[in-house]
């Protein structure tokens, strides 16, 4: 019960890239930097366990971005010809890829950080990717001349990871779609069916889907002041989210403006409610955490209900990360003191296996 989980990201260490950055440079090359990878993604499983995190993640150690580390293991893709391109409905700028030409694999993508946690941890692990429609939404495209038909495309490579990493071992994969909260009505129009094509086949893994409103920057910070009293997005999207194939939900919550009773909207589904903040470096305590989760059951069962991050925090200090890592361990500690054992999920059944 209260399992805890994080929305993906964890801050570089030094010595494998540029640090407090979000596109960060990184610090080796080669097999160095294959080894460094693999040092810092075994680190940041350590940490999350010593943390008390219920379900860890590789904290995307091995990637520059959460969208581009997909990327750069795709043909079709030119990335030595980046073009600048507002993103997010052009809330800011980046320098982006290219498609241009047919998309497909070179390879396994996440292999190697599935299997490092699935050989060197007993919980359950978790690997996000990019879904469909943020990837569109951060790169060019010079090939397809359809945003949707390119959708489907990344979908079906999504698809194809997805199986393989359920064949590692992985126990839930989550698609990070910030983009669904920009473009609402696209969401129902194809997001969501993106989104099934990239689960299709899936049998034993869980299936997540990440919506936020965006990492701890700037920019996301600026929009955020544009939106009014009341963050109502996710009330455009919740009910076909509800509808859908997806077995979880993941969500911003605390020091958000969104109203905590649109969470009912997603009724059945697993809801990861965001109890850490990630756009401030204030380490939260136990009670505020705890805080959080009791409004929240007020609309999610409690057998539902999966203490979480609002985002990634990979632009962050690596201290006050673990700081609030150990917050979200610590709140949900309270919430199982108080609210008791029953309701427990088994050690059987889909996305519950212990190895």
């Amino acid at each position: 019960m209260f399992e805890t989980t994080i929305a993906g990201s964890l801050p570089k260490p030094g010595w494998l890239a540029e640090t407090d950055k979000l596109w960060p440079a990184w610090r080796a090359e080669g097999a160095e930097l294959a080894r460094v990878k693999r040092d810092a993604t075994l680190l940041w499983l350590k940490e999350q366990e010593a943390a008390g995190i219920d379900i860890v993640t590789d904290g995307e150690q091995s990637r520059q971005h959460f969208v581009h580390g997909f990327l750069e293991y795709v043909e079709g893709i030119d990335f030595e010809h980046k073009v600048k391109m507002g993103i997010r409905n052009n809330r800011y700028d980046a320098m982006v890829p290219v498609v241009v030409g047919p998309l497909r694999l070179k390879g396994r993508v996440h292999q190697t950080e599935a299997l490092i946690m699935r050989n060197h941890s007993k919980k359950k692990i978790k690997i996000t990717m990019p879904g469909p429609m943020t990837i569109v939404d951060t790169i060019a495209d010079r090939h397809y001349g359809d945003k949707v038909k390119l959708a489907m495309a990344f979908a079906g490579l999504l698809n194809q990871e997805a199986r393989a990493l359920e064949k590692d071992g992985v126990d839930t994969i989550q698609f990070d779609e910030p983009a669904f909260n920009v473009y609402m009505s696209d969401v129902t129009k194809w997001g969501i069916d993106a989104l099934h094509v990239a689960i299709k086949g899936l049998r034993k893994v869980k299936t997540a889907v990440h919506i936020c409103y965006g990492y701890g920057i700037k920019a996301n910070l600026d929009w955020k002041e544009t939106l009014g009293g009341e963050w109502r997005q996710y009330e455009q999207i919740f009910p076909a989210l509800a509808k859908s194939k997806l077995d979880q939900i993941s969500l911003e919550c605390i020091h958000s403006k969104v109203p905590a009773e649109l969470m009912r909207l997603l009724k059945g589904k697993d809801v990861l409610v965001g109890v850490i903040d990630v756009a401030s470096d204030r380490i939260e305590t136990a009670e505020e955490v705890f805080g959080v989760i009791k409004n929240a059951l007020k609309y999610v069962p409690k057998k539902h209900l999966f203490p979480c991050t609002n985002c990634g925090m990979a632009p962050m200090k690596r201290e006050i990360a673990l700081a609030k890592l150990r917050a979200l361990a610590a709140g949900a500690a309270l919430a199982r003191r108080k609210y008791g054992a029953s309701g427990e999920k088994k050690a059987s059944g889909k996305g519950n296996r212990r190895r």
